[in-house]
This record gives structure tokens, sequence and C-alpha cells, in this order.
């Protein structure tokens, strides 16, 4: 019978040594000292952890106010269809999922990439004859915010740099800082309803440019790129050989004035990977299911791009099995009459926030045409007391309850962000709030003047 004696060197500072003998059929054999560590806890929080930074979450969790006690809290702060409950689901994307619980035919691991049923009605459901789609140019996702992660994770290495829109959903930066990926910001012109400024997104384009983001129609800014101006980032990403991540989530949420087009519809030669989900347009944003479009009609992305998709998606297997099978039953029972309806409220709901907030001295609105947000401009040199959108905002949640993002939040001081998806009531006691609050703090040129002489 074989026996081992082990004896353990070592004293004072020094690292403990293993004295290692073993003993088989009477004969001992030393295998020497070995260097062991010094046992201690060194239990540190990874590289990318440290460099993970959402904006929205730094600047409104630092935000220590409290609001006014004598008035209901307002919140036009989340963009979250859900909240206030006056904007449901329809009954029959409801009624197709509890088909799929009630089957018990989805209760387990389904592709990483998604089934392929469900990835070839996502296809069929958005292919059209200028963007062809087949179930292998579609990956699901958990949610378009992974989506927006495995494009960008596929697309970009750490040290190169992606452009990324000015004021812009906070996602973009926060993912690819903690991927190691530089962001440069190019401008969105609020005075062109928040088209994108062309000649300085160019400006920016160099060797290490992995990719450029295009959000449309716009969280926050609520704008809808016009058909022609599409055509115009298509000829910059051309002219640069620079591939586009469409976020495209509101995709379809556009007022009836208003015509949405697909930034691969009109792409001859651009590859694009478009992101999307159940989100926004069917009013689930808690039911994770979200996808990426491949478009490569000049097969530029290859197949490395698309083996990368897969690789990447294998991390965590893929979105909720239930979700997904009922996904074909959404796309296809749900009433148009729903969509509409939708739109119908957001659009009146934007239109009175518009009409109110453009009625009031200092403040200067951007009238939205889609999505479910209006960005408004803070006249600064008007409420001198206030330093910017931050104090202008966290001093309307103290006197008046009302809780807007200031759009610093979106890399774009001295403006705020208003969710229009709550109730209209709520809308217009929210305008009327602000309305108060305003003409409480404003002071004309004479008046901000003084005060900054007092100073």
């Amino acid at each position: 019978m074989d026996s081992y004696l082990i004896q353990v060197n070592g004293h004072g500072d020094h690292a403990p040594m293993l004295d290692v003998h073993l003993k088989s059929n009477g004969n001992s054999i030393s295998l020497g000292k070995v260097k062991g560590r010094k046992p201690r806890w060194a239990v540190r929080a990874s590289e990318m952890s440290k460099k993970t930074f959402n904006p929205v979450r730094a600047i409104v969790d630092s935000m220590k106010v409290e609001p006014n006690p004598k008035k209901a809290m307002i919140s036009l702060s989340l963009g979250d269809p859900t909240v206030f409950g006056n904007l449901p689901t329809n009954d029959e994307v409801t009624r197709a999922v509890k088909e799929v619980l009630d089957s018990g035919q989805y209760n387990g691991y389904a592709p990483s990439v998604g089934y392929q049923s469900c990835r070839e009605a996502v296809a069929a459901y958005y292919s059209c004859p200028e963007a062809p789609l087949e179930a292998q140019d579609v990956i699901l996702t958990s949610g378009c915010s992974q989506a927006i992660e495995l494009a960008l994770a596929v697309l970009a290495n750490p040290g190169q740099n992606i452009l990324v829109p000015r004021p812009g959903f906070s996602l973009y930066k926060t993912l690819a800082l903690s991927m190691g990926i530089e962001v440069k910001l190019y401008n969105l012109l609020p005075e062109k309803g928040w088209e994108i400024d062309l000649e300085h997104l160019e400006s920016l384009v160099d060797e290490k440019t992995a990719c450029l983001i295009v959000n449309n129609p716009s969280n926050p800014c609520g704008s809808v790129f016009s058909k022609s101006h599409l055509q115009k980032i298509l000829e910059v990403a051309s002219r640069q050989c620079v591939p586009i991540l469409a976020d495209e989530i509101y995709g379809d949420m556009v007022f009836a004035d208003c015509k949405y087009e697909a930034i691969a519809t009109l792409s001859t030669n651009v590859p694009i990977l478009s992101c999307g989900g159940l989100a926004k347009r069917w009013l689930v944003p808690g039911w994770r299911l979200g996808w990426i479009l491949i478009h490569d009609r000049r097969d530029i992305f290859g197949n490395e791009i698309r083996d990368g998709l897969l690789r990447l998606s294998q991390r965590i297997l893929g979105p909720c099995t239930i979700v997904q099978g009922a996904l074909e039953r959404i796309l296809h029972r749900t009433p148009p009459e729903f969509y509409q309806n939708t739109l119908s409220i957001l659009k009146s709901n934007a239109d009175l926030c518009y009409a109110a907030l453009s009625a009031i001295p200092g403040l200067q609105p951007v009238r939205p045409a889609g999505a479910m947000y209006l960005m408004v401009g803070v006249e600064m040199e008007h409420f001198p007391e206030f330093e910017n959108d931050v104090e202008f905002t966290e001093r309307l949640i103290s006197e008046q309850s009302v809780f807007c993002l200031p759009a610093t939040c979106f890399e774009y001081p001295n403006f705020f962000r208003v969710v229009i998806t709550v109730p209209e009531e709520m809308i217009l006691e929210a305008c009327s709030r602000i309305q108060e609050f305003c003409e409480m703090h404003y002071q004309g040129a004479d008046g901000a003047q003084d005060m900054e002489c007092d100073k």
C-alpha cells in the first residue's frame, strides 16, 4: 500500500515550501521542494467592471433631491411605456404567450441564435425586395440591448473607435468603454430636426474606426430621418468604408405625417447590422426579445462576421424560449389597429407637450416625429440661478415634483428629455407645473444681467 508524506517548511515572511516524499513499497522517493503561494484574500473587481459606466445612473443617482411633498410625483424620465398602464400590449400578444406556456413545448434550451422557425418568422416579417432577408440573416437576442452589445463586440476590437450620436442613447458608450473601445461623438443638429452634422461625422473617421451607429427613430430626440438624409449618411459610410450598426428599436413608431425608412432598404453596398426587438412597438420591454438583422448584399461581412455573431451568442445561450415560441403569432396576429392606437396616443401627447412648452419663455422644445420622447432646450442665460441642466431638473423635482432627465445624460447639456408615454392628464399637469416653475425663475435679459453683476 502506498503512503504519502507532505511536509510544510517555512516561517516569518517567507512563502511556505512543500517538501514532498512518496513512499512506495517501502522505498522513499523525494520530489523536492515546491514553492506554494502564501494564503491571503486578494479578490478584486475586473478591469471590465471598472470600465463599465452608465452616465444616466451616475447622474440620476447623484441627484440627492426630494420631491415636493405637497405635489404628487410625475416621472417623465423612464422610457418604459408600461409604467402607467395606459399603453398595454395587445390581447393577441399575451394570448400567444399563454398558448405557448400551456403547450409545454418551449421549456428547454433553444439554439443560441434562436429557434430556426422564429428566425424564419422575423426574416419574413422584415424582408423586402430592397433588403431581402433569410433565416440565416437573423440572430435572436435577449432584448435589443444585447443585440447592440453583440453587434459592437463582433465589429470592434479594444483600441478601435466607434462613431456615436450626440445626443444619443447612453448604452452605446457604456458598452463600448467596458470593451476598451473608444467613443467618438458626432453632432446632431436640433435646428434641423436632429439631423446628423454630416461634415462633423466624416471628420471623425480614421483608420481605427470600426463602425458608425445610426439611431433612427431616435432616443432621446424623437426624430425620424428622411430618405434623402439616410442616403447622405450611407454616402459617408460608403466613401469611408465604415459599416453601420443601425439601432432601429423604434422602427415604425413614427407619426402619421412622417415615413420611416429602414436604412438597409436604401443601401447598395454598405453592410449593416440592424438591431430591433419586441420592446417598444409591441410594448413589452420586460420580455427581453430582440434581434440582429444582417444586411450584407455585397458579402463584405462574409462568413467571418456571421461566425463571430454565432460564437458570441453562445455566451448566454439565447433569449427566453417562451417568448420565442410565441414570436410568429405575435408578428402575424397583432392587429394593425393596435399599432395605430399606440401611435395616435403618442402623437397626441407629443402635440400637447410641444404646444404647451413652446409657450413658456426660456424653453425651446424640438418637435418630435416618432419614438416616445421630446427634447427641450433651456435658455440657461434666462435662468442664471442654475448652473446647468442638471441643477435645473433637480430644482424642478424639489419644487414641482416633475422628473425629467437632464440631457447631460445624453452628452448634450442645457436640454432635458420628456417621455410622452404617460396619460394625457399627466402630460397636461406636468406641463402646467413646468410653466409655473419657469415663470418663477425666468429672468429677462435685464434681470439676468443684474443677477450676473451681483455674483
